[in-house]
């Protein structure tokens, strides 16, 4: 089997590595590309040099775009209640981190409790 080769908008991830952010910003979709035509804020130019320097940082910007000199790094970000570490795939490129980590899980109930229903109110409780 031939490995499978990525490719973004039909470039390579040694292409869009090469590319300047004003031409990476006219294939990413249109917020991304608003976003990036903009100017990226302060904190986000200080934590992509951070991105790029070591491999875990942790982070509590989850609107920062995922770059492809992203690739391959671990970063830990803030759900709201704890630090959820994300490797960078290829794939992610474009999205969001805050699109990577939840900030909700899912429900799980239990038995209903004491009076919750009519059954449940004649019940001995002991």
């Amino acid at each position: 089997m031939a490995k499978k080769i990525f490719l973004y908008r039909g470039k390579t991830l040694e292409e869009l590595q090469q590319l300047t952010e004003k031409e990476l910003s006219l294939l990413l979709p249109s917020r991304q590309r608003r976003n990036l035509r903009r100017g990226l804020t302060d904190l986000k130019k200080k934590l992509w040099k951070k991105i790029e320097a070591k491999d875990q940082v942790k982070t509590h910007i989850r609107d920062m775009i995922v770059m492809p000199s992203m690739i391959g790094k671990t970063i830990k970000i803030h759900s709201g209640k704890e630090w959820i570490p994300v490797f960078l795939e290829a794939d992610m490129i474009g999205s969001y981190f805050g699109e990577l980590v939840l900030t909700r899980k899912k429900v799980n109930h239990s038995a209903p409790g004491i009076g919750a229903t009519k059954s449940s109110a004649h019940t001995a409780v002991k």
